[in-house]
């Protein structure tokens, strides 16, 4: 069993929802190893006691557990499986859980070489942006082998209210791939009611208060489309990321023969938002387009 007096956790990018799960843990007494490319962004954890590692493998070499919470798959596959990464410089019997949103064929890639090396390996993306991230009440959907989920879902009861188990390597990142797919779309349809209302003359905050509770309810209408309405475009989730899921999304749909054209509509969209210098906005910003 996993408890702060047997466990030392490592924390690999601590950004806008890293920090906050960061910080969960180190709460619940965990003692904690933190790396990030920018040193400043783990400025807050380190005033509270995280120690600092120098790169991934510092961090491999000090800690039984370590979480990642990074951009891209190029950086997973890095971290990961580079010469200084991860799954080389990892203790047997350690527990490396990718909370990354990154590609289902790279997480059993690195299921694979880790098992030969006799380490355990999750993938955990979540969902619930800074939000959910501060709250600890994020959605974390879960793949790899059963009874390595069951002996670290504590550590992940820590960071999130709904932890479902979804299968085999892979499966938990497939699951974020119908997360950002459901999302994708529903941005799209809570822009243009914001933007409807606005033109139909209408109270934009009054019609939420009609339409937050109803059929159209959703995550992205209740917490996303009053900032919209405050002018606050400031990352839950960036853009360039959500460019990024789509394009994973896109190329999994791709390779099981499966159109998508709402996604495909919604990735044509935020790739219009970037060209125009948001990609560093959160996903909110879509309503821009209708304002350009």
């Amino acid at each position: 069993m996993l408890n702060p007096e047997n466990t030392v956790i490592g924390f690999i990018g601590t950004g806008v929802m890293g920090k906050s799960m960061a910080g969960h843990l180190m709460d619940a007494g965990y003692p904690l190893i933190v790396y990030s490319r920018t040193r400043e962004k783990a400025g807050d954890l380190l005033e509270k006691g995280a120690i600092w590692g120098e790169n991934p493998r510092d961090v491999a070499s000090n800690a039984n557990v370590i979480i990642t919470m990074v951009g891209y798959p190029s950086d997973v596959e890095e971290i990961y499986l580079g010469e200084d990464g991860l799954v080389h410089h990892s203790k047997p019997g350690s527990y490396l859980i990718d909370m990354t949103t990154s590609a289902p064929s790279l997480a059993v890639k690195i299921f694979q070489a880790a098992k030969e090396k006799g380490i355990h390996t999750i993938d955990a993306p979540v969902s619930g942006g800074d939000i959910g991230a501060k709250e600890a009440k994020l959605s974390i959907m879960v793949g790899g082998e059963e009874e390595d989920v069951e002996i670290i879902r504590p550590l992940l009861n820590l960071l999130g209210s709904n932890i479902v188990y979804q299968g085999k390597a892979g499966a938990g990142h497939h699951t974020k791939m119908c997360n950002q797919i459901a999302i994708a779309s529903n941005m799209i349809g809570v822009c243009e009611a914001i933007i409807y209302a606005e033109k139909a003359g209408l109270n934009p905050d009054s019609v939420l208060k009609s339409i937050t509770t109803g059929a159209a309810g959703s995550w992205s209408l209740s917490n996303l489309a009053p900032r919209m309405l405050n002018g606050n475009f400031e990352p839950g989730f960036y853009i360039k990321h959500f460019i990024k899921d789509m394009k994973i999304a896109l190329d999994e749909a791709e390779e099981m023969d499966m159109k998508v054209p709402g996604l495909s509509l919604a990735k044509n969209l935020y790739d219009q938002l970037a060209n125009m210098g948001e990609e560093n906005n959160g996903t909110q910003a879509l309503y821009k387009y209708w304002k350009s």
